[in-house]
């Protein structure tokens, strides 16, 4: 009978191109972030993606200090790296809200800019930011599968059948865990998961890049133009190397859906006809074409986990709500789910109960800073109370400080997602 057993394992693993005890599909932040923490605790892995590396991908390109922070838990010389890497990351030292009327408000990511040496972000195009991390892989615990489709994950009783098309050939893998990093068309997310796209919780933008787009802040501060016919959205100008910026419109899709809103047609309006951005555009040259993508927002919980899998990055629906920024909660989850699969394959269990864990450990860091964002996102449609807002904020520099520190104090960020945290504003400052 034990024979029988051994045989029957064997014609099992004989069927499979290779075995790995885990499997990461998708090679972006999310998937190479996994991959680096895996490799930090020795565990062997295969790394799928359907590109070669350089390539590009569609981004408002902004690396976050939560980004950086976690990029530091790694290796801490890393932002050493990117700082000398002057041609491909631009240091960024704050943001610049523009409410509907025209005011503008400049605030610092942290409250004592003078006194920082190395900037608490970046911005880089997702072309360099992606290969800068694929370049830092350990060949000797990642196995990459590059310029390879996935084209199905089936769950079975021996592991996740990965089947993929490489060169022509269809091939298959058993792995025992999967890790879906493939963004926001995750075929581990719809077939393992089941999530499905959710107008209310799913952003639609565009992007281009220009060259010549004049009147930066010198500190590369990113601009974020709350226009009136975005809201709750918004147009957003990022500083690049090489005089070149980001530029594009984010929108919730049930806005989209609801208004029939043409976000190439507002993105060019804006452009050509706003006051505070004609004249910085009047010379400037689009050197791109107009891209679009989906941006699945983080605010609602979803199922990150089960039976063999998890889910990182854009795959897991963790794109901040009001920002739409999703490289730094990539790589935060991506550092989780490597923590995750370490003792699921020290312990050789890979069951939907042992790895819930990954569920708790994301929420548990990330959620109070969803859940805002989310109520922030709804603030933001408020045109009138938007503007008031940042009208009293650009008269009071009591009020910049406490935005500045909101990017650091969660439970500030808590109050500021309230709307009588804004009412109280509004009657008390002068």
């Amino acid at each position: 009978m034990a024979t029988q057993a051994m045989q029957q394992n064997t014609s099992n693993r004989k069927s499979y191109d290779f075995t790995t005890d885990v499997a990461i599909i998708g090679a972006g932040p999310a998937g190479s972030g996994t991959s680096l923490f895996l490799s930090k605790a020795g565990i062997e892995h295969t790394l799928f993606d359907l590109a070669n590396f350089p390539r590009d991908k569609v981004c408002g390109d902004a690396l976050s200090g939560k980004a950086i922070t976690t990029l530091k838990r790694l290796d801490p010389e890393i932002i050493c790296e990117l700082s000398g890497l002057k041609q491909e990351f631009l240091g960024s030292w704050g943001v610049s809200f523009i409410a509907p009327n025209g005011v503008r408000i400049d605030v610092p990511f942290r409250k004592a800019m003078e006194e920082m040496g190395e900037a608490p972000g970046f911005i880089a195009k997702r072309i360099d930011f992606d290969h800068f991390l694929v370049q830092h892989l350990d060949p000797v615990n990642t196995k990459t599968y590059f310029d390879t489709k996935v084209v199905d994950v089936i769950n079975s009783v021996h592991g996740v059948e990965i089947e993929y098309r490489r060169n022509g050939h269809l091939g298959r893998c058993l792995a025992q865990m999967v890790i879906g990093a493939e963004g926001n068309r995750s075929i581990v997310a719809k077939k393992l998961a089941g999530h499905k796209a959710d107008p209310k919780h799913y952003c639609s933008a565009i992007r281009a890049y220009y060259e010549n787009v004049t009147g930066m802040h010198p500190h590369n501060f990113i601009e974020l133009y709350f226009l009136p016919e975005v809201l709750p959205g918004y147009l957003w100008v990022f500083p690049l190397p090489n005089n070149l910026a980001n530029v594009g419109v984010g929108v919730l899709s049930a806005k989209v859906k609801k208004s029939n809103l043409n976000l190439k047609l507002a993105m060019e309006k804006a452009i050509n006809e706003n006051p505070h951005l004609k004249d910085r555009f009047k010379d400037a040259k689009m050197i791109s074409g107009i891209q679009g993508w989906g941006l699945p927002l983080g605010s609602k919980k979803r199922n990150l986990s089960g039976e063999r899998f998890l889910l990182v990055g854009d795959a897991a629906s963790l794109i901040d709500p009001f920002s739409g920024e999703g490289i730094g909660n990539a790589l935060v989850s991506g550092m989780y789910a490597a923590q995750t699969a370490q003792g699921a394959v020290q312990n050789r269990d890979f069951s939907a109960e042992s790895l819930t864990a990954y569920d708790e450990a994301v929420y548990q860091r990330l959620w109070k800073e969803l859940k805002l964002s989310h109520n922030l996102q709804r603030l933001g449609g408020s045109q009138w109370l938007f503007n008031r807002v940042v009208n009293k904020a650009h008269r009071n520099s009591t009020f910049r400080e406490t935005l500045s520190s909101m990017f650091d104090d969660i439970d500030l960020r808590m109050k500021l997602g309230s709307p009588w945290y804004y009412l109280r504003l509004l009657f008390n400052m002068g």
